[in-house]
């Protein structure tokens, strides 16, 4: 979730111009909802003012209780990205994938394993909804908390190496691994058991996996994050969780994806993302790990 050098005014204009588009949306529903609750018949002369008005005589109509201010929050991320320098890791074409399924979702449930200059665009895009990043360097959230407190994170530490890999890609494909549960119980050694107990015990939405760090044969990887995205989503009561993948040029992102999340689950790769949608495997007929 650290950044790296992308082109900052194709990402501002991208930013603004979903800003810009929600804030459009939000206005709009306020207004719909308003004319809903105090109906009206409307006139043609209502709509249309008469040829011989200009707009300087024309009344602006007293929106008081029908106008809505942009949330301060939303205004906030706004001006952040429209001046600053810092672009997030991902591309325009990257981030695109993940904010069109957050625009049908949204508001909505939304975990993501990282934090970084991106989350507040995350969390706004997700305006309404719960988004939880959770990072695993305790210093760096204290230093986004004091710029966006508004952001809810939990600090996660890792017990496996990236040289562990290759061992764990084994392992992962074992029976106590296959098996569709509580990750907070398994007895499988990829899952992640010491998370806060609101990450289990949310139905997630959307999962998004850009952490933890995984560029060096002795960082932790995210073999473990993959895997227990997975199994959150096939763990859900009912229904189905988009799951994203970055970083997936690389060699664990590439296999433990594949292999935890499946190709037949497959919806869409976008440079270095992958985007799967995995359904519930707790319906009444049994499913395969991977279809």
């Amino acid at each position: 979730m650290r950044p790296k050098s992308q082109n900052p005014l194709n990402f501002k204009l991208l930013l603004i111009g979903v800003f810009l588009a929600f804030l459009l949306l939000f206005v709009l529903r306020s207004r719909f909802s308003s004319s809903d609750e105090s109906p009206s018949p409307i006139s043609q002369t209502s709509i249309f003012p008469k040829a011989s008005h200009s707009l300087k005589d024309a009344k602006p109509s007293n929106c008081s209780s029908t106008c809505t201010k942009i949330p301060p929050s939303l205004a906030q991320a706004l001006v952040h990205y429209s001046a600053s320098s810092i672009t997030p890791q991902q591309t325009l074409k990257e981030i695109s994938v993940t904010a069109k399924v957050l625009q049908r979702k949204s508001p909505c449930n939304f975990l993501v394993f990282g934090l970084g200059h991106d989350s507040l665009m995350w969390s706004m895009l997700n305006y309404g909804g719960r988004t939880i990043f959770l990072e695993e360097d305790a210093s760096w959230i204290e230093q986004i908390k004091l710029r966006f407190p508004m952001l809810e994170s939990f600090h996660v530490t890792y017990d496996s190496k990236v040289n562990q890999a290759d061992d764990l890609l084994q392992v992962g494909k074992g029976p106590e691994c296959t098996a569709v549960g509580d990750t907070r119980y398994s007895m499988c050694q990829l899952a992640l058991k010491g998370l806060p107990s609101e990450v289990y015990e949310t139905k997630w939405d959307l999962i998004m996996v850009d952490a933890p760090t995984g560029y060096h044969e002795e960082a932790p990887g995210r073999m473990s994050a993959i895997y227990t995205a997975g199994m959150m989503a096939r763990n859900r009561d009912d229904g189905e969780t988009d799951v994203f993948v970055h970083d997936v040029n690389r060699d664990v992102e590439d296999k433990f994806s594949r292999e935890f999340l499946c190709d037949g689950y497959l919806r869409k790769q976008q440079g270095r993302l992958r985007h799967f949608r995995v359904p519930s495997h707790r319906g009444s007929l049994p499913k395969p790990y991977c279809p």
